[in-house]
């Protein structure tokens, strides 16, 4: 559930991952309502529906509504994943951040001592950073043009390591950059160095605003796609107790274009 959401690949990989794993399933996409958006996902599971996943603009509207929240959804005051539990309260987890880390990995990216910058501190940035912060980097600066919601992310997470600064005063060299914005202005960004540049978003068809503008400059950049998959094979594994695994037939359907 999000806006947009005609384009998101979810359903034909968590299809994916239910052939492989034997789960009978139906995974569908759905228009989230801003309006009616906590009505909508009442609904869903008065109707029958097992789990859900938020994408934007919902997941920190999907944390404040739940009545159980795991630590690391309780950390990042955003949900990207909803189940009903058997005594009939809707349970919250955010599986953004550990799917992140573990395609880092997977490319090689070394976060241990890393100066990483971030942009924006809405629900995307609110789902990574814990986990980020998990891996001991050097620091975090968040870069965010509304400096009231980024200071107040910086204050709720309480780390010596992150630090805000205006979208328009980035500067300098940084190991790491990921984009947790809608933007496609990046024009403002002055950054030298040899980062490793990250969008959280995706594009089945094309490169992303934030991935053109980061190869433009002589940046190596992907897009979100492999994150996708690791948070989604995480939400898959709170819904039905196993985990699936990457080496099986279709696995290469996976690979980001």
């Amino acid at each position: 559930m999000g806006a947009p959401i005609a384009h998101s690949l979810s359903p034909m990989i968590h299809r994916r991952f239910a052939a492989q794993t034997g789960c009978d399933l139906v995974y569908e996409t759905c228009l989230l309502d801003e309006a009616h958006f906590e009505q909508q996902v009442r609904n869903f599971f008065a109707a029958g529906g097992a789990g859900l996943n938020i994408t934007s603009p919902g997941k920190e509207r999907a944390f404040a509504m739940s009545d159980i929240k795991t630590p690391s959804c309780l950390t990042a005051g955003a949900a990207n994943t909803l189940w009903i539990n058997s005594a009939g309260q809707l349970c919250a987890d955010n599986t953004d951040g550990v799917g992140l880390v573990r395609d880092l990995n997977h490319k090689g990216i070394t976060l241990a001592g890393a100066r990483i910058l971030v942009l924006g501190a809405g629900g995307a940035a609110r789902g990574i950073l814990p986990a980020l912060l998990d891996e001991n980097p050097l620091e975090i600066i968040l870069a965010n043009r509304t400096a009231s919601r980024a200071q107040a992310l910086v204050q709720a997470l309480d780390s010596t390591k992150l630090k805000y600064i205006p979208f328009d005063a980035v500067t300098g060299s940084y190991d790491l950059i990921l984009n947790a914005t809608i933007s496609t202005d990046f024009s403002l960004l002055h950054v030298g160095g040899e980062p490793f540049c990250y969008d959280l978003n995706y594009d089945a068809s094309s490169p992303t605003p934030f991935v053109a503008w980061a190869k433009q400059a002589g940046f190596k950049a992907v897009d979100g796609f492999g994150m996708l998959v690791e948070q989604a094979a995480e939400a898959f594994c709170v819904w039905h107790g196993i985990r699936p695994g990457m080496n099986f037939p279709g696995a290469s359907l996976f690979q980001a274009p």
